[in-house]
């Protein structure tokens, strides 16, 4: 699982302990993918634009909303 996190990749001279995440989370490959795809393509605000990249990014919200409603059962 350590993989999955390139700051636990990076070379050290010792291995990279995290204790600090109730400030911050350190994000898998995945997550930064997501991040950077959605920064690059459709970084707007979500609920007040009319224009293709504003939309773009409700439509991600939302599905995003709807998936993890999915996975905790909120319906």
């Amino acid at each position: 699982m350590r993989t999955d996190f390139p700051i636990f990749r990076a070379p050290r001279d010792k291995p990279l302990a995290y204790l600090d995440s109730a400030a911050t989370s350190q994000k898998p490959d995945l997550v930064l993918q997501a991040m950077d795809r959605y920064y690059s393509s459709y970084n707007a605000n979500i609920h007040r634009g009319i224009y293709a990249i504003a939309e773009q990014a409700t439509a991600a919200y939302e599905d995003a909303r709807r998936k993890v409603a999915a996975h905790v059962t909120a319906g």
